[in-house]
């Protein structure tokens, strides 16, 4: 009985090693944004901030793409209050369109994937916050694959994460972000191998 406590005791430290180590790699290797500008057929932007929103709005400006989803609108946001807070230019008008279903990062690639699919798109400039875009560029790929994913991080307002070890704030932000990015990873092998 104590040799089976014991055991435990050593799977649990090791766990925790893991996750510990795990999660440092993580907090240390978020992605950047690319130094030249990507091309693909479509942008999704997941709203969440409006750093998202600006970084979306420029690259449809500079013809990175044919068309931007923005996904996960509020039902009750128009079209011209996102092309105010996304300072957008004069492709928003006829090449932004604004997805209302989603409400979570799941529901952001079903989402896009039914946006992609209607317009034919065999790739996407993915725009979120750098600590959201591992977890995201998951979904996406298990909800389309075969679609070219660009990841187009941006770095979050008001929020440093380059010294995340000593703020509290961005330690939580980072720690609950990795923790859903593990539990993505599970679910979606789960459900799509079988």
């Amino acid at each position: 009985m104590e040799k089976s406590g014991n055991w435990l005791v050593k799977l649990g430290v090791a766990l925790l090693v893991a996750y510990t180590l795990g999660f440092v790699l993580f907090a240390l290797t978020l992605p950047q944004a690319p130094a030249t500008l990507p091309r693909a057929d479509g942008i999704v932007a997941l709203t969440g901030g409006d750093a998202r929103l600006d970084a979306a709005d420029k690259l449809l400006e500079n013809h990175a793409a044919k068309r931007l989803l923005i996904s996960g609108v509020n039902p009750g946001t128009t079209k011209a209050d996102l092309k105010k807070i996304a300072h957008g230019g004069r492709r928003f008008d006829c090449c932004a369109d604004l997805g209302f279903r989603a409400t979570s990062t799941h529901g952001n690639a079903d989402e896009a994937s039914g946006w992609v699919r209607h317009h034919g798109y065999n790739s996407i400039i993915v725009v979120t916050a750098n600590y959201h875009m591992r977890r995201s560029l998951n979904e996406f790929a298990a909800d389309m694959p075969g679609v070219r994913l660009v990841a187009y991080p941006v770095d979050p307002q008001g929020l440093d994460l380059d010294g995340w070890w000593h703020d509290p704030h961005a330690l939580h932000l980072l720690n609950s972000e990795y923790a859903k990015y593990l539990a993505s990873l599970v679910i979606t092998r789960f459900v799509h191998s079988g």
